[in-house]
């Protein structure tokens, strides 16, 4: 069975969701930022796994459910952060990000029986899951992280290895105002769209 990764920074002001700033406060970039990581830690509950790993930048909060191990992140830039998360996998394992509140435990239930790798490709060019049969770090050390290309370099890369690749559905990451009342729309249900309702409603906006 898989062991599902999410990478995440503490929801505190002023070191999340700095895109959001403006329109939204610091304050309530971090509220958004707390639910996209609520939303995102209850799918992962829901899915099948042999294990599931908070890999934490920070210390946990209230909203951690049980359930997960937490460990942290290692230092460096993004490639090696991702990349010293898998070294700590035995067997499969699928990586999520906590910008993406509408994944649904479907979503996370992937099968490596026919193949070495999944890739969700997200809507800027990045990606917001990779799952890896085998977990090997050099397959992400020296990615270019943040581009327009990161998940086209990714996928490179994977191919490159002579990987069977699944890609998954492409996904829209919250870096922005725009997303989050897009990626609320897709899940109004969610406690990020409810979140990002509240925020708009207090401010009038």
């Amino acid at each position: 069975m898989t062991t599902l990764l999410v990478i995440a920074k503490e929801p505190r002001p002023g070191r999340v969701k700095t895109r959001l700033t403006p329109p939204f406060t610091p304050v309530e970039a971090a509220a958004l930022a707390e639910a996209a990581l609520a939303d995102t830690l209850a799918a992962v509950l829901a899915a099948p796994a042999r294990r599931r790993v908070l890999v934490l930048d920070g210390a946990p909060g209230p909203w951690l459910p049980p359930g997960f191990d937490v460990v942290p992140q290692r230092d460096g830039g993004l490639d090696e952060r991702l990349a010293a998360a898998f070294a700590g996998c035995r067997g499969p394992a699928l990586l999520i990000g906590m910008d993406t509140p509408q994944v649904t435990p479907e979503l996370l239930t992937v099968d490596f029986a026919e193949c070495d790798a999944y890739l969700g490709p997200a809507v800027d060019g990045g990606f917001w899951a990779l799952g890896l049969a085998a977990p090997d770090p050099a397959l992400l050390r020296g990615v270019p992280m943040s581009t327009p290309h990161t998940g086209a370099a990714q996928r490179a890369r994977l191919d490159g290895a002579g990987l069977r690749v699944r890609e998954l559905p492409r996904l829209r990451d919250v870096d922005t105002a725009d997303d989050a009342v897009r990626v609320a729309a897709e899940a109004p249900d969610s406690r990020f769209a409810g979140e990002l309702a509240l925020r708009v409603r207090g401010a009038g906006r």
